[in-house]
């Protein structure tokens, strides 16, 4: 079936398998596959790109994942915390440089209590209107009602991939049935719920994309960031070749036609690997772009994979200048 086709047909009701969509991923369908992908994306966005802004507060993780360089293995790292404060002041800041919502991502790190990141949530509402998407991993189901009571808006876990037998490969201290179990708890707790995988991990396929993407329908998920695996030199995986950005974006443009109003983002993993195929995928069905916010002495260690990290921060003009670079792309900042 022929991206045009394949779309329409799950408009009408289609439910598709992985048959259906590997053929979606393949060079001979790439080019209506992304002009189909943007003329959908266009019809309900038009020619907008949503602005995030993103957090990290903190580089502790109790987690052991094979591909991150924040793992709890990695020795080599210097670890960081911000006060509570610091995390409500920072976003204050990005509120009132005009972003309308704050991603607060952190490894699995203990120290941020159930009760205490729901306090800085509250804090944060208090302060200014600004949606808030947590990033901080598996939690017990009980902090999940905690936050969203709290005020949290939308929550951002990713699968990183569909496949059983690579997850337990790449995730010695967790499970894919637990991951999803919380994927499913956040959508029924009312959170716009995201998740996501990674492109080019050892084992991967076509049809373990096309797992992964028909995971997201399954959710279903109102967010999706999909980017290139990125070897990190303090990981098992310091030798595995880098994921396609090509097939990152045939990813993206798929996920598109599966979930025609999801938020998107062009990641920040794509622009590392490839920026050209970072600005390539806004014509490609994503319509979502974060900018980091954070201070520049902790954006040096937050390590998920290697990548130039900024020397200074400066929020109102950092987020101009992506205005900027997105209205020389024909893009309307939103």
């Amino acid at each position: 079936m022929r991206p045009a086709e394949f779309y329409k047909a799950v408009q009408n009701g289609f439910s598709p398998g992985e048959k259906d969509i590997v053929p979606l991923l393949s060079d001979e369908n790439e080019k209506e596959l992304f002009d189909t992908a943007d003329r959908v994306k266009r019809a309900i966005f038009g020619d907008e790109i949503r602005i995030r802004a993103i957090l990290e507060f903190s580089n502790y993780c109790r987690r052991q994942c094979a591909y991150c360089g924040l793992n709890c293995k990695n020795t080599a790292l210097s670890r960081y915390r911000m006060e509570p404060e610091e995390i409500v002041t920072q976003t204050v800041k990005a509120w009132e440089a005009g972003y309308q919502t704050i991603v607060l991502q952190s490894g699995e790190d203990p120290f941020y209590t159930g009760e205490l990141l729901s306090e800085i949530v509250r804090e944060i509402k208090g302060r200014c209107p600004i949606a808030v998407t947590l990033s901080v991993g598996e939690r017990d189901f009980e902090d999940y009602k905690q936050f969203r009571n709290a005020g949290a808006d939308r929550y951002l876990l990713k699968h990183e991939t569909a496949d059983p037998a690579i997850y337990a490969s790449l995730h010695p201290c967790g499970t894919l049935e637990n991951r999803v179990a919380c994927l499913k708890e956040l959508k029924r707790l009312g959170y716009e719920t995201g998740s996501g995988f990674m492109i080019g991990l050892p084992g991967q396929t076509a049809q373990t994309i096309a797992k992964d993407l028909l995971l997201l329908r399954s959710i279903p998920c109102d967010m999706a960031g999909i980017g290139p695996f990125i070897p990190h030199p303090q990981t098992s995986l310091k030798d595995h070749p880098a994921g396609s950005s090509r097939m990152t974006v045939r990813a993206v443009a798929a996920a598109r036609l599966l979930l025609p109003s999801a938020n998107l983002p062009a990641t920040t993993a794509l622009e590392v690997l490839d920026s050209t195929e970072r600005r390539h995928v806004f014509s490609c069905g994503a319509n979502v772009i974060m900018k980091k916010v954070t201070p520049p002495e902790f954006q040096q260690l937050y390590d998920i994979y290697p990548s130039d990290k900024p020397l200074e921060l400066d929020i109102p003009k950092d987020r101009i200048k992506l205005e900027e670079q997105l209205r020389s792309l024909g893009l309307t900042p939103c």
